[in-house]
């Protein structure tokens, strides 16, 4: 597991970088997350608050 911190990325990002900054977090490769995160926005459930909790909690890269 990677030793960095949960953060928004200034490079890479698609939209608010959360699916990046996740993805290196955990060390995943940031295309599966994306895909992961829109196919669970199809299923009824909080996913979208969620996402943007994670954009406005979620502190930018230094």
């Amino acid at each position: 597991m990677s030793t960095q911190t949960l953060s928004r990325p200034r490079q890479g990002r698609m939209i608010a970088g959360v699916c990046a900054g996740i993805a290196r977090r955990f060390g995943w490769d940031p295309t599966l997350v994306r895909v992961l995160t829109v196919a669970s926005f199809l299923i009824p459930g909080p996913q979208f608050l969620a996402y943007i909790a994670f954009w406005v909690l979620m502190p930018n890269e230094d």
